[in-house]
């Protein structure tokens, strides 16, 4: 299942790599897609779609959907 969040405060390379780990933690299969000029995190993933913004936040990112 594909979800789509609209992520802030990603600024360099690093934070999509920090985002992507999160992610991954959560659910090591997922595969992460990122648009950094869109504040777009695409996620292909079977975790409920509360788990992954969790992972997320927890991260320090904002997840506004």
């Amino acid at each position: 299942m594909t979800q789509t969040f609209t992520v802030t405060g990603m600024t360099c390379g690093h934070c999509e790599k920090a985002v992507t780990r999160a992610i991954q933690d959560a659910d090591p299969q997922a595969q992460v897609k990122i648009d950094r000029s869109q504040n777009k995190v695409e996620v292909e993933s079977t975790q409920a779609r509360e788990t992954l913004a969790k992972a997320i936040a927890e991260e320090g990112y904002a997840v506004a959907a």
